[in-house]
């Protein structure tokens, strides 16, 4: 689906725009937004409300076709509820409106002339740009197919191919870069929802690393991929514990996108990159394990949000790291009760292989130490725990309380909110550290099972002293169950938002 900005202004009226559709709002009290006035010459869309075909609600739609005194073939009536009560939420359903609509339609265009600029007057966060940004990704999200590997593609000929965005031409420059940024990010998110829903025997360590040197190709990236003997040589024996038991080779995979200047330290991000999780040899129950794959949804969104900052050229060095295996059981896996020795030279007993990911992780935490990092972010499907904690709504964020940690979780938290793909900030204190003390090792690789996503955390913060570090465990959020099964992509837009408003502080010198 193409994205473009047309300009609305005195030499050109909304009633002459040819297209295959054009959408435009109605309110509940059967007011009619300023770009449906425009299109009303003949009465027909008053007469629609006034009849009760619309009740303008959110959520209610109406299309008609060939109205008196318009050059598009279609009108789509979308309602806003009530005038003067326009909300980001009131915003979303109705991109979510249109695009289920488009999906239906025959034609190769349509123009969205709903009422953009007023969504700043009842929610000051939110302003043309966001609006643009959100569609774009509400309609690329549900034009996603995860049918790569069918037999017969579930795509159809009908449908929308081209959208264009109406706005003031005063407007024009801003939604042309929110236009960029909202591909970006929809690009980003297809990739980090295709990797997740492909299966274990495809999307594979190899695979990811394949990944992540078609990225640098394109994008003009650094990439380096580790094998098994370069890890062992930087003794990374808790990330090789894990991998002991597969088939799979692991590897670990340092993707760059240097797009700040050359003395500025980098923004680090660490995705877990568990291709599949059988629980090694403290085994998972057989119902839902085939979830398992998207035990690597962390991996993928890292690779996705470098994709989005890619595309954006975005002026900030970001480096992306990714340890990646799969965790299988096998006569030569690790054992519970083993104790094994991480790249920082601390002791783990592994009373369970199933928290395998922070093994994997506190590894490449302690790697990236030598990129001496303005702040590291890492991002794992790491807890049950989690889930049940915060369900499927809120990413789980991480981190120590100090000002620079606390701005931190700030910056997340407030990109989250921007995005709708939300975080919620969890305590991270030192009395749960006594939940992974160990009588044989430096410590257990679980805290049992009170708190389990805070001790998760509490592990990782271990290998994290000498940078600024925040830690986010996207295990409810990441993917879908049921008949929804699939990646949701989350949280891409959550990074690059962050990434985006880091760059312009930076541009700004702050």
């Amino acid at each position: 689906m193409d994205f473009s900005i047309k300009t609305n202004d005195a030499k050109t009226s909304i009633a002459s725009l040819k297209a295959g559709c054009i959408a435009v709002g109605i309110y509940e009290n059967k007011k009619l937004s300023p770009q449906a006035q425009a299109l009303d010459k003949s009465g027909e869309i008053t007469a629609a409300l006034k009849s009760g075909d619309i009740s303008g609600k959110p959520g209610s739609t109406l299309l008609l076709r060939k109205i008196a005194g318009v050059a598009a073939e279609r009108v789509l009536l979308i309602g806003l509820g009530q005038d003067g009560e326009l909300s980001d939420k009131v915003m979303s359903m109705a991109a979510l409106c249109v695009a289920r609509a488009l999906s239906t339609l025959g034609g190769s265009d349509a123009v969205l002339a709903l009422p953009f600029d007023g969504i700043a007057k009842q929610t000051p966060e939110r302003d043309l740009a966001w609006a643009i940004r959100n569609s774009i990704l509400v309609l690329r999200d549900n034009s996603y197919r995860s049918d790569t590997l069918k037999s017969k593609k579930e795509t159809t000929s009908s449908g929308i191919k081209k959208v264009a965005f109406l706005v003031a031409a005063a407007k024009a420059v801003a939604a042309k870069e929110a236009v960029a940024q909202g591909l970006a990010l929809a690009n980003g998110i297809d990739l980090t929802k295709e990797l997740g829903n492909l299966p274990g025997n495809v999307c594979t360590p190899t695979y990811l690393a394949n990944t992540a040197k078609k990225l640098a190709k394109e994008f003009k990236l650094s990439v380096e991929v580790l094998d098994r003997k370069q890890l062992e040589a930087l003794k990374m024996g808790s990330f090789l514990s894990v991998a002991r038991g597969g088939g799979e080779a692991p590897k670990f995979i340092i993707i760059k996108h240097l797009g700040g200047k050359a003395k500025d330290a980098p923004t680090v991000l660490v995705g877990k990159g568990i291709t599949f999780d059988t629980g090694g040899i403290s085994l998972k129950g057989g119902s839902g394990m085939d979830e398992m794959k998207y035990d690597m949804c962390g991996a993928g969104s890292v690779l996705g949000t470098i994709r989005a900052i890619a595309e954006l050229k975005l002026k900030l060095n970001v480096i992306g790291v990714i340890p990646a295996t799969e965790n299988m059981p096998s006569g030569t896996a690790t054992k519970p009760g083993d104790i094994v020795t991480s790249m920082s030279g601390q002791t783990i007993e592994v009373l369970n292989t199933d928290a395998e990911g922070r093994l994997v992780l506190c590894d490449a935490l302690t790697y990236v130490e030598r990129f001496k990092p303005a702040a590291v972010v890492d991002i794992a499907t790491l807890t049950g725990a989690c889930v049940t904690s915060l369900g499927h709504h809120n990413s789980g964020l991480f981190t120590r309380h100090d000002s620079a940690h606390d701005e931190l979780a700030n910056e997340l938290l407030s990109a989250g909110k921007a995005t709708g793909d939300t975080a919620w900030r969890m305590p991270i204190e030192d009395s749960y550290q006594e939940q992974l003390k160990s009588n044989f090792a430096d410590m257990a690789n679980i805290g049992g099972p009170a708190g389990g996503s805070i001790t998760a955390a509490c592990f990782l913060e271990r290998y994290t002293k000498k940078y600024t570090w925040a830690h986010l465990d996207i295990a409810g959020t990441a993917w879908k169950s049921g008949a929804a099964k699939g990646a949701t992509g989350r949280p891409v837009a959550l990074l690059t938002t962050f990434l985006i408003n880091r760059a312009e502080r930076a541009a700004a010198g702050k």
